[in-house]
């Protein structure tokens, strides 16, 4: 499963997207429905409208900081999800399916972004939110980035403000990649951020190789709006977008977007998103295992909603080798501010 950026240039012809697998139930806390954004592909432009309005942009105020509830809730589409609040008003959601972080409000603003054109029925992982690429990214020897994202997490544990999802081997996994691991994500809502933690365990007695990525979507108001502060300059990073795949060398101290972005910036970790539009900025503090930022934006696809959102990914791309009873850890944390 190794990969090195050379490697990937040369493999990216292959990079189509999976078929999910058939999916699990999961169990039993108690569930409460709650009313979701259409998130189906029919008249593109209504969902885009939708999609932007819950998220603050448009006509219609920033997302609501009211009370809600806590717990284990059920999506109109029947796919499960546990929301956390704390004393300020904040939220986060996270998806059973893929363990995926969907949602981020804090002071009123949305700052992770799902597609427009993402399905929240099972049928496929969600195109969106702090998605895992686990146990590879991209492509390679197994489904294009791995299959942590397209299967059901178990609820370990949670309070109001932390859950702690589970993600074991089952015959699916075990036919794809057959090693005795087990994944434990934690997500906390403190009162200044959002923190994960993706705890990885060798529970076997022989070494195994993985890469991990958080696949993150961030809300933009607009492209035109956004630029991407950190240690780029002068960092080499692969441009997946020129021929097979080139190496280049980052000159710019602020990245902006204004073509088709899928870039690996290797040794980079460090990204802070300014939106002028919203007059926020958002720190994404990678202080453990994730070392490089992946920059993903489909420029131009209307049905994406590509001009409000940004991919600014936390990844460890060269594998990571984990011997028989030992660990790694990623940690990300998200932390907004005033511009």
């Amino acid at each position: 499963m190794k990969l090195t950026l050379s490697v990937l240039a040369a493999a990216l012809a292959s990079a189509n997207a999976f078929t999910a697998s058939p999916l699990a139930t999961n169990v039993a806390f108690s569930r409460s429905s709650v009313v979701l954004e259409a998130s189906k592909n029919k008249a593109k432009i209504a969902s885009r409208t939708k999609w932007a309005e819950a998220r603050g942009y448009g006509d219609k105020p920033a997302a609501s900081a009211e009370a809600a509830a806590a717990g284990l809730m059920t999506g109109d589409e029947g796919l499960e999800y546990v929301r956390l609040t704390n004393a300020n008003g904040d939220t986060s959601d996270i998806y059973l399916l893929g363990g995926v972080v969907t949602s981020y409000v804090a002071g009123g603003q949305e700052f992770i972004a799902v597609r427009p054109d993402a399905k929240m029925d099972g049928s496929k992982p969600i195109s969106g939110g702090l998605s895992h690429c686990w146990p590879q990214f991209g492509p390679g020897e197994i489904q294009q980035h791995g299959f942590a994202r397209n299967v059901n997490w178990t609820v370990k544990s949670m309070t109001d403000t932390t859950v702690e999802l589970e993600l074991a081997p089952s015959d699916y996994t075990k036919e794809m990649w057959d090693k005795e691991f087990l994944c434990t994500f934690t997500v906390s809502l403190e009162d200044d951020k959002l923190a994960t933690k993706m705890f990885v365990e060798n529970k076997g007695e022989e070494s195994f190789d993985f890469q991990a990525a958080l696949h993150s979507y961030f809300t933009v108001s607009a492209l035109d709006n956004l630029s991407i502060a950190g240690s780029f300059k002068g960092k080499e990073f692969l441009n997946k977008m020129v021929g097979e795949g080139e190496m280049q060398t980052e000159e710019r101290e602020e990245i902006t977007i204004s073509e088709e972005y899928d870039r690996v910036y290797k040794g980079v970790n460090d990204p802070v998103l300014k939106d002028t539009g919203t007059g926020k900025a958002l720190t994404v503090s990678n202080t453990a295992g994730y070392e490089d930022t992946v920059l993903w934006n489909p420029f131009g696809e209307e049905g994406m909603g590509y001009n409000n959102f940004v991919c600014v990914e936390s990844a460890k791309f060269d594998p990571v080798t984990v011997e028989g009873g030992a660990t790694w850890t990623g940690d990300m944390s998200l932390s907004a501010s005033a511009l």
